[in-house]
């Protein structure tokens, strides 16, 4: 075994937790953070300005002698708008250009064309529409059930469960800014290399540099020594994002940092969290986040080396003290032990040489033998409140787990996970562990709805806003087998468009549904794209479409019943 503490991912006792200023139960750094993200308008040079606390990510803007370059536009037309009337105090020029730095923050750009009259040039990585397509299309629920735990979004607004901030922002998005509109625009001016350019009459060299988008851009202004980022956070980086996202290979952000240190600016605008300035300063603090995401990756690979397991792992692996010193390593976010059981998965898989995983039991399956071989659920309870009594909150979290995973668990017995969640979720100082212990608690205490984020739901907006071919081949994903059993065909979808017809196909067989160009399908199906979305999103079923015209059918109408009915949602079935 190795000789190390367990990671402090959470206050041994209660003597971490403080209560704020609306009842919100919490460890004092995530107070301490909540003050780090106040709402403000930063003027960090000479016309350049960033707004932090508009949402969950800061916007930017750098005015030239030929306008303003906004950087960003946040989660909706709503937020985007805020941001402009804020800069407007302080500038007239109009908005010459708009560059993203990466795909999560660019659905208010339609903001920009608004006040402009018309479009403007938008420039970013020739992966952010695709990005932004196939994963919401794809992992609808999934991301959706992430968002709502990560960002703290059912929790209430006062009381001991209440939203303190989410780590980046104060908020996923505010609720001043509702509907949220979306008004995401493609970029125009495509970026796949380092490429230099004169926007609003200043040089802007933008460097491909993944981040926690392999999309991502850092941007140089070198005539206003400036440099704005998504790489240096006010938290630690991100490695592993507790919502479930792709794998994030620690080792391709670090030609990103080195980029900046070699750039040496004496601005740096992050798209989150305060900027910095001073050129001494920019170093130090952007060495000291180039580091620790290294540690983190060369120390679990020599723990990784050594055979040891993510159990101990997360003993072996943990950071140096000085990282303590500096927000932008402090563990406000995620947590380095979850990002050390990530960089294992990523590089290696998910064995990790503990025998019992070679060949688990079903989880509710094991879990009801572990009730039983404690000596029942009393025992079992027992043992689960007697260790979270001495705050012994790991045992107490394992022991409380299984009879709610066994079988859903008496009143009683969620109750007691729930007090095992809250209590980790007050003492934590990451605020994405916080927000989905409270959620989870929550769920299990029937106060919040967690189970609509765990089927698939298409929104009209997002099938309006996507091209119909990804959407449809994103069916796939919602195969039932039992009901494709013996099912082999071959549908061509039809759907017009504002730009024309767009066809594709889906080819039924061996219970999986193969995305096709449509080309020799026997069957077809044609609809106009609103007429889609509707269906998509349950507003109207294909069989009323069918029946009054707005969809039409080729071919064996029960044959293409028939493909529609192997797809697990309910609205397309005729």
């Amino acid at each position: 075994m190795v000789d190390h503490h367990v990671p402090a991912s959470f206050g041994a006792d209660e003597s971490v937790v403080v209560t704020g200023a609306r009842g919100q139960r919490a460890h004092h750094r995530q107070f301490e953070q909540l003050e780090r993200l106040e709402r403000r308008l930063y003027e960090v040079a000479d016309g350049v300005w960033c707004l932090v606390g508009n949402g969950l990510s800061n916007q930017a803007f750098v005015e030239g002698p030929d306008g303003l370059i906004a950087i960003d536009t946040g989660e909706s037309v709503e937020e985007m708008a805020e941001a402009l009337r804020e800069v407007r105090a302080h500038t007239s020029a109009p908005v010459v250009a708009v560059l993203y730095t990466h795909s999560h923050y660019c659905r208010g750009t339609r903001a920009v064309f608004d006040e402009a009259g018309g479009s403007v040039p938008v420039w970013g990585h020739e992966r952010i529409e695709a990005n932004l397509g196939v994963r919401a299309v794809e992992l609808g629920p999934t991301a959706g059930r992430g968002l709502v735990h990560q960002f703290s979004m059912l929790l209430p607004d006062d009381g001991p469960d209440g939203l303190v901030q989410v780590g980046l922002g104060l908020e996923f998005r505010r609720a001043d800014h509702a509907p949220f509109t979306p008004g995401f625009v493609p970029p125009t001016e495509i970026v796949s290399s380092p490429t230099t350019a004169t926007i609003a009459g200043l040089r802007v060299d933008m460097v491909p540099a993944p981040s926690d988008a392999d999309d991502n851009l850092n941007l140089f202004f070198p005539e206003l020594d400036l440099c704005v980022n998504n790489l240096a956070w006010p938290v630690l980086f991100n490695v592993f994002p507790i919502r479930g996202e792709p794998y994030r290979d620690p080792r391709v952000l670090l030609d990103g940092f080195d980029g900046i240190l070699d750039a040496e600016p004496e601005h740096l605008v992050c798209a989150h969290g305060p900027p910095l300035s001073g050129r001494d300063a920019v170093a130090e603090a952007v060495t000291g986040a180039r580091d620790a995401i290294q540690f983190l990756w060369d120390q679990t690979v020599r723990g990784v080396n050594r055979g040891l397991t993510h159990g101990e792992l997360v003993e072996f692996v943990q950071l140096p003290d000085h990282c303590d010193d500096s927000y932008l390593t402090q563990q406000n976010y995620g947590l380095v032990e979850h990002h050390v059981r990530q960089i294992h998965t990523g590089l290696v898989g998910w064995f990790d040489g503990f025998e019992a995983s070679l060949f688990p039991l079903p989880t509710a399956e094991r879990c009801r033998r572990l009730v039983d071989g404690f000596g029942g659920r009393g025992e079992v309870a027992m043992q689960a409140r007697a260790a979270l009594a001495d705050d012994d909150l790991r045992w107490a979290l394992e022991l409380a787990t299984w009879p709610v995973r066994a079988d859903g668990g008496t009143e009683a017995e969620r109750a007691l996970l729930a007090d095992v969640l809250r209590t980790i979720g007050q003492r934590t100082t990451s605020a994405n562990v916080r927000g989905w212990c409270l959620t989870r608690a929550r769920d299990l205490e029937g106060l919040v709805d967690v189970d609509r984020h765990r089927v698939h739901r298409f929104g009209r907006g997002q099938v309006l806003a996507t091209d119909p071919a990804v959407v449809l081949a994103g069916l796939r994903v919602l195969v039932d087998p039992e009901r494709a059993v013996d099912v082999d065909d071959h549908l061509r979808w039809r759907v017009a468009t504002a730009d024309g017809d767009v066809v594709c196909g889906s080819r039924l067989r061996n219970r999986v549904a193969v995305p096709t160009d449509g080309v020799d399908a026997g069957l077809e199906l044609a609809l106009a794209h609103d007429v889609l979305a509707d269906v998509l999103s349950g507003r109207r079923t294909m069989a009323d479409a069918v029946a009054d015209g707005s969809a039409t059918t080729t071919g064996d109408p029960g044959q293409v019943a028939r493909v529609l009915g192997c797809f697990d949602l309910a609205s397309l079935h005729l």
